[in-house]
């Protein structure tokens, strides 16, 4: 019940201060069965009355101008793209006499995916002791097959995990020459460089962190129970897969790689204090 809304309608002659005190009265009556209510539904697991705000058409206002949201100005995604190459195109059977003002850009963004095939003429030459010398390769061909579709074999396999069979058609569709084995070498075998930078991760992770968080999962490969351990923090993550969850791994993938190990003070009395054997 709206008390002010009910007295509004009221002829003024039936007002008096005795009607106001009895709307009051029925308005407060009101309110407090409206809670008792709420509580009983509430008790029976039922949803309260929703309060729902009165609208502001009648009363001729505006929202708020703090309440408005603007929508951001859209940033010309066309400045920063480079142009590999332009063409320059003009209207047909122009009328006599016209001039050129500019030209007005339209960019069209396109894709080349194709094979492209370097032959490498080695000069060969002989020196006056009758020695063969023949000119080196660049230091970035490593084999049959270069830099760049290595890098998209290695990036379809594990960025888009794509399997060995589907890259072999998109290569073969595209009429690159090679086979199963080469594709599975590139991406398995010569990858010590990778490992390398992984393991160096954790030892600058280890030397420059406070503190650390680990944690293992188990999952199956080719019918053998495996692990994966993590360790990290919120600046660098680090994740070796292993036979074993044993302390005794866990201790060993601390050590980054490192397989010595000393005997102090400290090792002497852990020994004395868990009663090793004289020989250990």
């Amino acid at each position: 019940m709206n008390a002010k809304k009910f007295i509004s309608e009221l002829p003024k002659e039936e007002i008096s201060p005795t009607v106001i005190k009895l709307i009051d009265f029925i308005q407060q009556q009101s309110e407090e069965l409206q809670v008792l209510r709420d509580e009983i539904a509430r008790l029976k697991g039922q949803k309260a009355k929703p309060k729902i705000k009165p609208s502001n058409l009648e009363k001729g206002t505006k929202p708020s101008s703090k309440k408005l949201k603007t929508k951001p100005k859209k940033k010309s995604k066309s400045k920063t793209l480079v142009v590999h190459e332009e063409q320059n195109l003009h209207p047909l059977n122009l009328p006599k006499g016209s001039t050129f003002i500019d030209y007005k850009d339209y960019l069209v963004q396109d894709l080349i995916f194709t094979n492209w095939n370097i032959k490498y003429r080695r000069g060969r030459w002989k020196t006056p002791s009758g020695k063969y010398i023949t000119a080196e390769l660049p230091q970035n061909v490593t084999g049959h097959f270069g830099p760049d579709l290595q890098a998209f074999v290695l990036y379809q396999h594990y960025g888009c995990h794509v399997t060995q069979p589907l890259i072999l058609e998109q290569l073969n569709e595209i009429s690159v020459d090679i086979s199963k084995g080469k594709i599975n070498n590139i991406i398995i075998h010569g990858k010590s460089e990778f490992h390398d930078e992984k393991d160096r991760i954790l030892t600058t992770g280890l030397s420059l962190s406070g503190y650390i968080n680990v944690d293992d999962t188990g999952a199956r490969h080719n019918g053998k129970n495996g692990y994966c351990t993590h360790i990290g923090n919120e600046y660098f993550a680090w994740f070796k897969s292993t036979e074993s969850k044993s302390r005794i791994n866990f201790l060993k993938l601390l050590r980054a790689g490192y397989e010595d190990f000393v005997i102090n003070e400290d090792a002497l009395e852990y020994m004395q204090t868990h009663k090793l054997l004289a020989g250990v």
